[in-house]
C-alpha cells in the first residue's frame, strides 16, 4: 500500500496558502532566500508585488511574483512559497 506524505495533506484543507491572495499593489513579507555569496544579514524582507505570475496548467494561480524591495528598490522574482504576510492596505 502507498502512503503519501505531502505536506498538503497535513494542512487543513479549508486553509489556503497566503499566497494565493496576493494581488499587484500589495505590500507584502517575504523570507529571505539567500544567494551564492551574499551574506546572511537578515530573514526577511518588505516588499510591494508589482506582477503576479501565472503557472503553466492554471493561469490564475500565482506561482511568481515581481516585488520591488521598500528599502533599496531592487526588484525581484520571487517564489510564491517565500511570500509569509500581506500587509493591510494604507488606503
Amino acid at each position: 500500500m502507498s502512503v503519501d506524505h505531502g505536506i498538503y495533506n497535513q494542512q487543513d484543507p479549508s486553509e489556503q496558502p497566503i499566497f494565493l491572495s496576493v494581488v499587484p499593489g500589495m505590500r507584502v513579507i517575504v523570507r529571505h532566500d539567500l544567494l551564492t555569496g551574499e551574506k546572511a544579514d537578515k530573514d526577511w524582507w518588505m516588499g510591494q508585488v508589482i506582477h503576479c505570475g501565472g503557472a503553466a496548467r492554471d493561469p490564475s494561480m500565482h506561482n511568481l511574483f515581481q516585488i520591488a524591495d521598500v528599502d533599496s528598490g531592487v526588484i525581484r522574482w520571487v517564489n510564491a512559497d517565500l511570500v509569509t504576510h500581506v500587509l493591510p492596505g494604507t488606503d
